[in-house]
């Protein structure tokens, strides 16, 4: 994958300027704004000329300018870092107002004191959606998978907001935004189909940023499920868009066509319409169906430049899913993903990882995990296992790689009871 990017100097003022959070620069003395990033512009529905200059108190009701007074009067006298957190309405345009969630600072910089004033509210994420809305040719019908989708975000981040200052209260702006954003990329619960197991897991290597793995499990009707594991290039705010973008875009595009490899040409128009030009973006990922049956599960599945996952059998041995061959998603106009299918019986069971497993350094020489097949052998000394199991065994396999394991990890299993656990229950 690409190398790491911190979010500082330069590089943190270009991912604030587009990030999905409204940010503000208030003048400690006059209150007045003299800087905004364009999420803010989308939300008010204003040009930043049109802002830049104005009291900050300005873009808020009458109800609760008082309390912004306040806010922006105790950032601007604070001795500390340590940000201070309010909530207000603020107008909207039309005579609409918004619920927002604001957290000020106090920096110091060379023209002298300022107030750094961050907004959190559900309008970002519904411009994302938008966004995700325009480019797909089924709009209507993809509006209402996706916003669903938007709203439960939206819920995990504010419950979020409450622990992470609580928790976090000493880190930077960008730590707590990088905290927050790592946290709605995940679905907080997986649902196991009918008669299965299931079990996933996530290492993120680094606070300081946020990472560009995902997963999902989730229902289609009443016999199948949907199930998807990814890794997007880069990291920090570019990369948790196109994991966000990624992972709606595959849930509604899933709704409407349960061909894998349809899905994964849906989600790659979507790429490369929204991240061609000077700021490519692209992922691998396995999207598939799963259907259980009397005696099993049938898995259907595509892979776009994803790592081959492993199936791991009853009998106690295992073997790759063949793959090989899908191309990246988002990087090419028209590129070519591989099928594959298989069943599960009773006792097996299916995994899939990120590269952060197979490419964590374990030896001299920067040797790799898997560079001699220590993955398959692995496997082949885990089966038979469960979901549940093998996601644990492989939690000892990634602590034992201490330093060594200096990527994002995402590991997703699921897994057939034998014949007699099924029988029994």
């Amino acid at each position: 994958m690409p190398p790491r990017v911190r979010l500082d100097g330069v590089e943190a003022t270009r991912y604030l300027d587009t990030a999905p959070a409204g940010f503000l620069v208030v003048d400690a003395g006059t209150n007045t704004i003299t800087y905004v990033n364009a999420t803010l512009c989308r939300v008010v529905g204003a040009a930043a000329l049109d802002i830049v200059g104005r009291e900050a108190q300005d873009l808020f009701t009458a109800s609760s300018r008082a309390m912004v007074t306040a806010l922006l009067a105790a950032g601007s006298d604070a001795d500390t870092d340590i940000p201070t957190g309010a909530t207000a309405e603020m107008h909207v345009g039309a005579g609409a107002t918004l619920s927002v969630l604001l957290m000020a600072n106090r920096s110091v910089e060379p023209e002298g004191p300022v107030v750094r004033v961050t907004f959190h509210a559900a309008t970002a994420h519904r411009i994302r959606e938008q966004d995700l809305i325009d480019a797909r040719d089924d709009a209507e019908n993809a509006q209402s998978i996706a916003e669903n989708a938007l709203y439960r975000s939206r819920d995990a981040l504010e419950e979020s907001e409450g622990a992470r200052k609580s928790a976090e209260a000493e880190r930077t702006q960008v730590q707590i935004l990088a905290t927050t954003l790592q946290r709605t990329l995940l679905p907080p619960v997986l649902s196991a189909p009918t008669g299965m197991d299931i079990s996933a897991y996530y290492h993120h290597a680094s606070d300081d940023e946020v990472g560009g793995d995902f997963y999902d499990v989730f229902p289609l009707d009443p016999q199948t499920w949907g199930f998807f594991l990814g890794d997007v290039s880069g990291k920090g705010a570019g990369a948790a868009a196109v994991t966000s973008l990624t992972r709606y875009t595959l849930r509604a595009a899933a709704v409407f066509d349960r061909d894998p490899v349809s899905v994964l040409h849906n989600l790659n128009t979507v790429l490369h319409h929204e991240f061609r030009g000077d700021d490519p973006r692209f992922c691998t990922v396995v999207y598939g169906t799963i259907t259980p049956t009397d005696d099993g599960a049938v898995i259907s599945l595509a892979s776009g430049g994803h790592p081959p996952a492993l199936h791991l059998r009853a009998d106690g041995t295992a073997a790759y899913v063949d793959t090989v061959g899908g191309q990246l998603v988002g990087a090419l106009s028209d590129p070519h993903f591989r099928s594959a299918e298989l069943t599960l019986a009773p006792g097996d069971s299916f995994l899939l990882y990120t590269d952060g497993l197979t490419e964590a350094h374990v030896g001299p020489g920067r040797i790799r995990y898997d560079d001699t097949g220590a993955l398959l052998e692995f496997a082949d000394a885990a089966a038979p296992t469960t979901a549940a199991r093998v996601v644990d065994d492989l939690i000892g396999v990634l602590t034992s790689f201490g330093d060594g394991l200096q990527d994002d990890v995402a590991l997703l299993a699921l897994g057939v009871p034998p014949a007699d656990a099924r029988h029994s229950s």
